[in-house]
């Protein structure tokens, strides 16, 4: 049996069906990561299972337990916010230990629950700070810290690096990944950023519409999109998908004839762009991006399509340089005309 069950969970906002019958079984332990673009319903359904919401259809139960109309303070899971929610007056270690005070548990078993926390967020030598006096990334651990005290079940976590740096993301998205680690405590995740996904999940709920598009690891999703929107959307620089009408004639014997009218998706580390004119494709050159460690090349073909390349070595290519390019078909994505995967 799962750990924690979704059973055809629905949401309404009025006539809005907004969550669309989503089943979902989490197990013990895993790192769950929603994902999908703005309005896809990965927020209201992170705040269902939190109890913040209410569900208007399905079951939600925990570890066999029906959780489905408990208020949240009764579910045991805790909830980390993209806004950090602090109290501005306390000090870290009165923001941390809040909600055990409220719960009437013993100062010293509080102590110790805050100290740990403080310890395996290094925050020790700031327990008698108020957040004003700390960081972005140090009022993140914060917020964490007080879910951490609390032992839940369950770890709910909305977009919590949303409003930090660049440098502070990747910092603290290494440290949620130890304390995971650490914790071996489940956790659900909601990101708008492919690389959380990618980097932090078990698994990855691809979210469209209110309805689950896909789940998999992040190396099953990216390897085996089940559909044109799953490939698209996981993979940065996105994938390449070409309308079959835009390949050169050399490359329409290469197309399946379920995706006659399709597209083929590639991604643009399988686009090798050459100087010759031996590859498959012609173009000329609109874009290069220069990151240091990889190249960036963006190609509008001959034949109207545009294309990115993705490559380890640096170039001396210009906008406006012709080029050719080959394509790596044999591992390349077929598309219906509805977006569906076809098989070459």
């Amino acid at each position: 049996m799962a750990y924690l069950q979704l059973k055809g969970i629905e949401k309404f906002f009025g006539e809005h069906r907004a969550i669309k019958g989503i089943d979902l079984d989490i197990q013990p332990g895993e790192f769950i990561v929603f994902v999908g673009p703005s309005g896809c319903g990965k927020s209201t359904l992170l705040r269902l299972i939190a109890g913040l919401e209410h569900i208007d259809g399905g079951t939600l139960s925990l570890e066999g337990r029906d959780i489905t109309h408990l208020p949240s303070s009764k579910r045991d899971l805790a909830m980390v916010f993209q806004s950090y929610a602090l109290y501005p007056h306390m000090s870290v270690f009165e923001n941390m230990s809040f909600a055990l005070k409220l719960a009437k548990v013993d100062p010293k078993v509080i102590a110790e629950k805050v100290n740990r926390a403080a310890d395996i967020l290094n925050l020790t030598p700031y327990l008698q700070r108020t957040p004003k006096e700390l960081s972005g990334g140090q009022r993140q651990r914060v917020a964490i810290g007080r879910a951490i005290v609390r032992a839940p079940k369950v770890f709910l976590f909305d977009e919590p690096l949303s409003n930090l740096d660049a440098a502070l993301r990747g910092q603290t998205r290494v440290e949620i990944a130890k304390l995971h680690r650490d914790l071996g405590a489940t956790t659900i995740y909601v990101t708008h950023d492919q690389v959380e996904a990618m980097t932090l999940a078990d698994r990855v709920v691809v979210l469209r519409d209110g309805v689950i598009e896909q789940v998999g690891t992040p190396l099953e999703l990216y390897d085996k999109p089940a559909n044109q929107f799953v490939a698209q959307f996981i993979g940065t620089p996105q994938m390449n998908v070409v309308p079959s009408a835009q390949l050169p004639a050399a490359a329409m014997p290469l197309v399946p004839p379920a995706a006659q009218g399709g597209s083929i998706g590639l991604r643009p580390e399988t686009v090798v762009v050459r100087q010759d004119d031996q590859g498959l494709v012609r173009g000329r050159v609109d874009l290069v991006e220069a990151l240091g460690a990889e190249t960036l090349i963006y190609v509008h073909t001959t034949e109207g399509a545009q294309l990115v390349a993705r490559q380890s070595e640096r170039t001396h290519l210009s906008p406006g340089d012709a080029v050719t390019l080959d394509l790596a078909t044999g591992q390349a994505h077929w598309f219906d005309s509805s977006g569906r995967v076809v098989t070459a």
